[in-house]
């Protein structure tokens, strides 16, 4: 499930707009909790929204994950948006519940988001 993350944050980046984010990146850690991986995983995105519209950064590598239990712990480089170089598109006012998911296949697991714009 921990390789979900990335391709959650590109889709929410995706939504947004064409973020394109500087070469410095520092290190940060997020730690969630939680009885419903699907929540946690929300919970995630809703602080890169958070992280994006404060401080106008954005997730650019996952570096360590894993959802263990009712936890999911995150340490991923974020870097700021180039504001100049980069496209926005729409604003992103949350990521709802509905049709949250998170659904185990053949090849691995799927997450289903909506958000709000």
């Amino acid at each position: 499930m921990a390789e979900l993350l990335m391709p959650a944050a590109e889709g929410l980046y995706a939504a947004i707009g064409e973020l394109v984010a500087a070469s410095e990146a520092s290190l940060q850690h997020f730690d969630f909790q939680g009885d419903d991986p699907s929540i946690l995983l929300r919970d995630f995105l809703t602080e890169l929204l958070i992280l994006f519209e404060r401080d106008q950064r954005r997730l650019v590598e996952v570096v360590d994950a894993a959802f263990v239990e009712s936890r999911l712990t995150v340490k991923a480089k974020t870097a700021p948006v180039e504001l100049e170089r980069s496209a926005f598109h729409r604003e992103v006012k949350a990521i709802t519940y509905h049709e949250l998911s998170i659904r185990e296949g053949p090849g691995g697991y799927e997450a289903t988001f909506i958000v709000d714009i």
